[in-house]
């Protein structure tokens, strides 16, 4: 069966921390798949709120998360301190694909490459919309510095 491949850009547009608890603790005593998983959607939220949006509100309209994929690279455990750095690329006309790079904030070591499928959606009419020109342009300059 062929490995999932993330191609991890080299420059991050934000980063933040995110302590390991113990209900992020699977049976296998190590941090939990499902864990990480809330960890990128906890990293997503402070993305956008660091850059004033909101997941219903870019803009005039809201995202939903399309696809995710996650390589796992090492364990975390109760009491890590992970450091999550995010950014944005692949631009298409409905969305984008943010990246995560989990890392151990104490060790260095990478605990796992993430990568989720963003479209944006208009709640109002419940269909799929064009990503917004100034999220777009904004996040495009910033990538290229």
């Amino acid at each position: 069966m062929a490995r999932i491949r993330i191609d991890m850009p080299e420059n991050y547009l934000f980063s933040t921390e995110i302590p390991v608890r113990i209900s992020d603790i699977n049976y296998g005593g190590h941090l939990g798949n499902d864990a990480v998983l809330a960890m990128l959607h906890e990293a997503r939220v402070r993305f956008l709120r660091h850059y004033h949006y909101t997941e219903m509100d870019i803009e005039g309209v809201g995202l939903v998360m399309s696809d995710s994929a996650i390589v796992y690279k090492a364990e975390g455990f109760y009491g890590d301190s992970i450091q999550v750095d995010v950014t944005v690329g692949d631009f298409n006309k409905y969305g984008c694909d943010m990246f995560y790079l989990l890392t151990n904030k104490k060790t260095a070591v990478e605990v796992a490459h993430a990568k989720t499928g963003i479209v944006f959606f208009d709640y109002e009419t419940r269909k799929i919309s064009p990503i917004p020109a100034g999220f777009r342009n904004h996040m495009i300059k910033i990538t290229e510095r």
